[in-house]
């Protein structure tokens, strides 16, 4: 059985990239654990960024928090996304424990 989590953006957009990124993840770590799953479990995620360019402080943040043996397929586009504010939204699919 697979959890489908819906784009995923910060609850406060002001932050830079970096900010919105560590945002998002921990949100996604309390979703995918409501839902009886963790980060080790996700089988593919999507990144959108409002601007590619902002890809190294994305993927730092990304990077620092995948588990070693556990990176996911991903991809990472730029989009135009909901609101100007928003930086970065993340969307995921995840294995259940």
């Amino acid at each position: 059985t697979t959890v489908y989590l819906a784009g995923q953006v910060a609850d406060d957009p002001s932050q830079d990239v970096a900010g919105q990124t560590r945002q998002i993840l921990a949100s996604i770590d309390r979703l995918l654990d409501e839902a009886g799953s963790d980060k080790t479990r996700i089988l593919s995620a999507t990144i959108y960024l409002a601007e590619i360019g902002a890809f190294a402080q994305m993927n730092s943040v990304w990077d620092t928090w995948v588990p070693r043996g556990h990176t996911p397929a991903r991809a990472t586009v730029e989009a135009t996304l909901a609101a100007p504010a928003y930086k970065v939204e993340i969307q995921a699919v995840a294995a259940l424990r």
